[in-house]
């Protein structure tokens, strides 16, 4: 019984403790709202991009003018891969800096500072998919298979969004300088767009489609066409009707795997 309330007493801290770190970022991003500003754009000029400049010349899967309903649900899991580097770039500054070295010398607990940054990065994240759906709307994008089903969307995307940003968190507290993870950002890219997040895996060369079919993105993308009611690809492959599937296993295996490499990695700086 007394061990029982000691555990809980210590995660009633521990989420204290996370909250205080979260409401320091947020009241950060109010005293200097440019990047936040600019992060929130960026994704809405790719879809403005990606659906008018390119849209024209592109079909959705199985044929058809609705290509744009098929593309916004790719975009929406490719903004979720987006922006990680101003979180790493803001955990390896407090790294260099020494704000963590003070954090961790204080009585708090050991997953605060880093829980508080993924708490904070999640509501920016929302805030993030909130507009970008928003801007879909606008353009005609919508979700037709009810409120229920659209929710399930949005829940997979954020799971999928939770899950890269501890990888994030992990590589900012293991890179030594805030230059170097622009040299990690770059991979972003490449990985954003080997995935159904424009195009059906079946239109690529053999190894390519096949890289694409199995990326964490593809299974979060034609898991939300599926939830909205949008145009998806008809794989045949066992990853490619299993997508809800892996849009679950995917996150939950890699927050298993990060989460606790960056609770300890912080445990262990300056050791």
């Amino acid at each position: 019984m007394t061990s029982a309330i000691q555990g809980s007493n210590r995660l009633r801290w521990a989420v204290a403790d996370g909250w205080t770190v979260t409401r320091r970022d947020i009241l950060h991003w109010v005293r200097a709202p440019g990047p936040v500003i600019v992060g929130l754009l960026f994704p809405v000029m790719m879809m403005l991009m990606f659906g008018y400049l390119f849209g024209g010349a592109m079909t959705a899967p199985g044929g058809g003018d609705g290509y744009r309903e098929f593309l916004l649900p790719g975009m929406f899991a490719m903004t979720m891969a987006f922006g990680l580097e101003a979180t790493m770039i803001a955990v390896s500054t407090d790294v260099q800096k020494g704000v963590t070295d003070r954090f961790r010398s204080m009585p708090m607990a050991p997953s605060a500072v880093v829980v508080g940054r993924a708490g904070a990065d999640m509501l920016n994240t929302v805030l993030g998919l909130a507009v970008i759906m928003g801007c879909g709307l606008l353009i005609g994008w919508r979700a037709h298979d009810g409120v229920v089903s659209a929710l399930g969307a949005v829940g997979l995307l954020l799971l999928l969004r939770f899950a890269l940003l501890w990888v994030g968190i992990y590589l900012g507290l293991v890179i030594k300088s805030p230059e170097s993870v622009m040299m990690v950002q770059i991979l972003v890219w490449p990985v954003s767009f080997l995935a159904s997040t424009f195009v059906a895996p079946g239109t690529m060369p053999g190894l390519l489609g096949t890289i694409a079919e199995w990326n964490p993105l593809s299974a979060t993308a034609t898991a939300a066409r599926s939830l909205f009611g949008n145009p998806t690809w008809g794989g045949g492959s066992w990853v490619a009707e299993n997508a809800t599937l892996m849009a679950l296993v995917w996150p939950v295996l890699l927050i298993a795997i990060f989460f606790p490499l960056s609770v300890r990695r912080f445990q262990r700086l300056s050791r």
